[in-house]
């Protein structure tokens, strides 16, 4: 099984090779958007880093130095995806979800797993600290789309077909409420979720699906003391602004200081020890504050954008027959933009609050790295839908 395998892979690189002498097919507005989305978060983690950089380590751009680390390694890793074959990718489901199996397993090893605010989400490897849930949600939907192509018909007219992957993904899940991570089980969930109704899972199943889903996190929010507090400042954060409301009513401050244009790049108040995680999971509320409502009607265009260009990459695959591709740019499309709207939400006082990066921006090179993952393996189901007009034939190496 191992020699075929490397055959599969050997064939599939220097099937892609020989065509390659075409020009490279390249969607400008889905690549233009994620640059300046990168280089937005890198001037924004630079300027909400400033003081508590300086407090920490005696460095202002410690953060700095860091986010262009993080986003120097993304780029390489995009341009190195971007000319790897996607059946490569449709090949390792299984191997991908063991993968990820171990590494939400790692989180709770003594010396491995690191905790921060009372949540193990992160593994310590030389020096650095790794977030295993922001890869596990980038293989779960290479998985799932993998999984949707060898089991088409399944999925479409059989239960057993349809319930198969949602038990491997009941494993991530629990993995990630053990740590704990209620926001990325949500996104896997919902993406999933999504992906398995763009399949072309019946109506019925659909909405049965539906209700379990929105049963199972209603369960998960109310059945934890901690998040049903998170849910009742939530919905009003004024009641304990100094303890369990401080972070979303000084996120409500920032926006409300921003107004129209913002009090100016570097000039945020609210950065200065008072906004909890502002480089991270707060860095939208910081953004708000110094360049306003303009500012953030900017990033809202650049995602809307971006998820867009995913979504018609994923049609324009389809309706080319290639399966893989598309369900592999509808996944990204629709975890991005869920993360995306679920962090500003967060900022805005509009959802409960959730430990989740704002994708391409957030400081962390966990997020960055596998985004920039992820934007590489949609220039890729590009370039593969353009590249050859012909319906290709589906690949019939399952060796899972």
């Amino acid at each position: 099984m191992k020699s075929d395998m490397t055959m599969y892979l050997h064939n599939a690189w220097n099937d892609d090779a020989a065509q390659g002498e075409a020009p490279w097919p390249i969607d400008y507005w889905l690549l233009g958007s994620s640059i300046m989305l990168l280089i937005l978060g890198l001037i924004m983690v630079g300027s909400a880093s400033v003081s508590v950089a300086e407090k920490q380590v005696g460095d202002p751009f410690y953060f700095l130095w860091r986010q262009l680390m993080f986003t120097g390694v993304g780029v390489f890793t995009t341009m190195a995806v971007v000319r790897i074959p996607l059946r490569v990718w449709g090949s390792l489901g299984l191997v991908m979800m063991i993968i990820s199996v171990g590494l939400l397993l790692m989180v709770f090893i003594p010396g491995l797993g690191r905790t921060v605010n009372g949540s193990a989400r992160w593994v310590s490897l030389a020096g650095f600290n790794m977030q295993p849930s922001e890869i596990v949600k980038l293989f779960c939907v290479l998985y799932m789309a993998g999984y949707l192509v060898r089991h088409e018909e399944a999925v479409k007219q059989s239960l057993g077909g349809f319930i198969r992957p949602l038990l491997l993904l009941m494993v991530l899940i629990v993995l990630l409420l053990l740590e704990p991570d209620f926001g990325s089980a949500a996104v896997l969930i919902v993406t999933v979720v999504g992906m398995l109704w763009l399949g072309g899972v019946p109506a019925s199943r659909f909405t049965v699906l539906m209700g379990l889903a929105v049963a199972l996190l209603s369960a998960l929010a109310l059945g934890s003391h901690y998040r049903v507090q998170r849910l009742m400042t939530f919905m009003n954060p004024w009641d304990d602004p100094f303890n369990s409301g401080f972070q979303l009513t000084q996120a409500l401050i920032a926006f409300g200081r921003g107004e129209w244009f913002g009090v100016g790049l570097g000039a945020s108040v609210q950065k200065l020890f008072y906004l909890p995680e502002a480089h991270t999971d707060f860095l939208f509320a910081v953004l708000a504050e110094e360049l306003g409502l303009m500012g953030v009607m900017v990033v809202i265009t650049l995602f809307t954008i971006l998820v867009l260009r995913a979504l018609r990459i994923g049609r324009a695959a389809e309706r080319r027959d290639r399966p893989f591709a598309a369900f592999v740019a509808y996944g990204i499309g629709i975890w991005i933009g869920l993360q995306a709207f679920i962090n500003m939400g967060v900022n805005m006082g509009v959802l409960p609050t959730k430990g989740l990066t704002l994708p391409f921006m957030s400081y962390g090179g966990s997020s960055i790295v596998v985004m920039c993952i992820a934007l590489g393996l949609l220039l890729r189901a590009d370039y593969e839908t353009r590249r050859d007009d012909r319906p290709t034939q589906r690949s019939t190496y399952t060796p899972w």
